[in-house]
């Protein structure tokens, strides 16, 4: 057990002892884990205060920012300026995660053609 949980684990018991986590609510319900099977149990702990305060792994974050892309993308109209810029910073996301070894099947959908005839005639 890594440092960060024994200091976890030994604060729960303390406070357990002191009867501070009786009458909380959801007390005895299940606890809705995610799974962090793929993550190294030497990281599991930061990867997780991490998420709790609002951070994602650097590529969970170029995946919701090509997400983003995509779905603005799908409301601009074809013939605006910007949608070229768009279309180049969302191919370069898509890049970066199939180096880093990421699925990008996510991003299929009607643009994908229109992005690989755009780069094409580029």
């Amino acid at each position: 057990m890594w440092l960060i949980d024994q200091l976890a684990e030994q604060h729960i018991r303390e406070a357990q002892q002191r009867g501070e986590l009786q009458g909380l609510p959801g007390e005895g319900a299940p606890l809705i884990l995610d799974d962090d099977s793929h993550v190294p149990p030497e990281l599991r702990a930061g990867y997780r205060m991490l998420k709790n305060a609002g951070y994602l792994p650097p590529e969970l974050e170029i995946r919701r920012e090509a997400l983003e892309l995509n779905d603005l993308l799908k409301q601009l109209d074809p013939d605006e300026i910007a949608q070229s810029d768009h279309l180049k910073r969302l191919r370069l996301l898509e890049i970066k995660l199939l180096q880093a070894g990421l699925n990008t099947d996510f991003l299929s959908g009607e643009y994908r053609n229109a992005i690989a005839q755009r780069f094409a005639g580029e």
